[in-house]
């Protein structure tokens, strides 16, 4: 069931938005050499905490997951895609990282990540971030009232193949409000036109998940959660949680 969302529920969910782009932010500012993810899962927490808010990953557990989630943030390094649990690996000069964050206040969550390399980094790395960045910029300039979910789908996707990188296998975004993972999924790759139409109110995190040797397949790896793309190639994820307003789209986890 898709629930749309008034303009003060939409300004209670940006306040939980904005706890998450403060998290990721200061989770960046401490990635640095020698730093663990579970470090990094600290810092997050503690910035969550300082704001009265909660964590929405930690403990969280789908149908599919063998385990709830032990980690304040997801914490995906060099070809880990999506869903890295916070461990005390140490970062290199080097590493490409993804971290996914979620928050919530009064029953409203937000949902965001970013990707970044950590000291010297790779042109190539640079390159697949900024395309990623790209990717979910035209996806949310494609979040208009009176669109189709297959015009974010549609956007997402042509940036991504148009550079020659892959799109994680059946996954995507999704609608989020009174609950992390809502209705309704949100591809990657679609047809323009197509799908559910763009109401105001509908909130949506989009989050393009490119690969960087044009394969989309991934393994899954012993813990049950990290997804590694299937080659060992490098993987970028960037997310943001995005309302379908008559104004426009409205971001709502920027600082």
């Amino acid at each position: 069931m898709v629930e749309l969302k008034s303009p003060g529920e939409l300004d209670a969910m940006r306040e939980s938005g904005r706890v998450v782009a403060q998290a990721l932010q200061a989770v960046k500012k401490e990635s640095v050499t020698g730093v663990s993810l579970k470090e990094l899962d600290e810092v997050a927490a503690q910035v969550i905490r300082d704001a009265g808010a909660k964590p929405n990953f930690l403990n969280y557990r789908p149908h599919s997951a063998p385990t709830p989630f032990p980690g304040v943030i997801c914490a995906s390094v060099n070809d880990a895609v999506v869903h890295g649990i916070p461990s005390g690996y140490r970062l290199n000069d080097g590493d490409l990282v993804s971290i996914d964050c979620g928050a919530y206040i009064d029953g409203w969550h937000g949902d965001a990540a970013i990707s970044y390399v950590v000291g010297t980094a790779d042109p190539a790395d640079l390159e697949l971030i900024a395309t990623t960045e790209r990717g979910l910029a035209a996806g949310i300039a494609a979040a208009l009232a009176g669109g189709r979910m297959g015009d974010i789908s549609h956007a997402v996707g042509t940036v991504g193949r148009e550079a020659g990188y892959g799109l994680l296998e059946n996954h995507g975004g999704h609608g989020i409000g009174r609950a992390m993972h809502e209705d309704p999924h949100l591809p990657n790759e679609g047809r323009p036109g197509r799908g559910m139409r763009l109401k105001p109110g509908l909130v949506l995190a989009i989050e393009p998940m490119y690969i960087a040797d044009g394969t989309d397949e991934y393994r899954t790896a012993e813990d049950g959660w990290t997804l590694h793309t299937a080659s060992g190639c490098r993987a970028a994820h960037v997310e943001h949680t995005v309302a379908i307003t008559t104004e426009g789209p409205r971001v709502l986890t920027m600082l």
